[in-house]
């Protein structure tokens, strides 16, 4: 049975929420999340590398985070069990949207998905406790290229739907976007 993939644009340039067929029987539910064949028919062809995997607490923040180039990293961000506020803020230098904030609901009942490219911030507040967050990458975890954007950051302004109230000291401490160390660049510029 074909599971289909639909790509839908946000206001941001490059960052798209997906949508994945969902088959409902008697038994719950099935989707194919992630079929190579499935996506490039559907006009995404951008390999994986790495999965992760993240199981979190209501009110718990994990973010802003990103890779600088050489080793930028896209993600393709679903929330399969509870549900979570997903983030990410445009660092491309000269982006008609940089330092601009695209967010949306991920549920393990809405089955929806974020594609987060390269050259973004990304980040999320857990809205339940046990809330697991699957992430496929495009690169591996570098932690010499590692940077964040501070969550909280007035420039950016992200309206979280809760306060986070779980947040490692790193994320806390980490600059605001006239500080941050990016080195992306909008395609195009030049």
């Amino acid at each position: 049975m074909p599971m289909p993939v639909t790509l839908e644009p946000t206001p941001i340039d490059g960052l798209l929420v997906v949508k994945t067929g969902v088959f409902h029987d008697d038994r719950g539910y099935f989707s194919e999340s992630y079929s190579e064949m499935m996506w490039r028919e559907a006009g995404f062809e951008i390999p994986f590398k790495q999965d992760n995997l993240s199981k979190s607490k209501k009110g718990t923040l994990r973010g802003m985070h990103y890779q600088i180039e050489p080793e930028g990293m896209g993600k393709l961000v679903r929330c399969v069990q509870g549900s979570v506020f997903d983030v990410a803020v445009d660092l491309r230098k000269g982006s008609p949207t940089y330092g601009k904030w695209h967010g949306l609901e991920l549920s393990g009942e809405n089955h929806l998905a974020f594609w987060v490219p390269a050259g973004f911030a990304h980040g999320f507040v857990a809205l339940e406790d046990e809330s697991l967050v699957h992430y496929k990458c495009t690169t591996h975890h570098a932690p010499d290229f590692e940077r964040a954007l501070n969550y909280a950051c007035p420039a950016v302004g992200i309206q979280w739907p809760i306060a986070p109230t779980i947040i490692t000291q790193k994320d806390q401490d980490a600059p605001m976007l006239d500080d941050v160390d990016s080195n992306f660049e909008f395609p195009g510029r030049g």
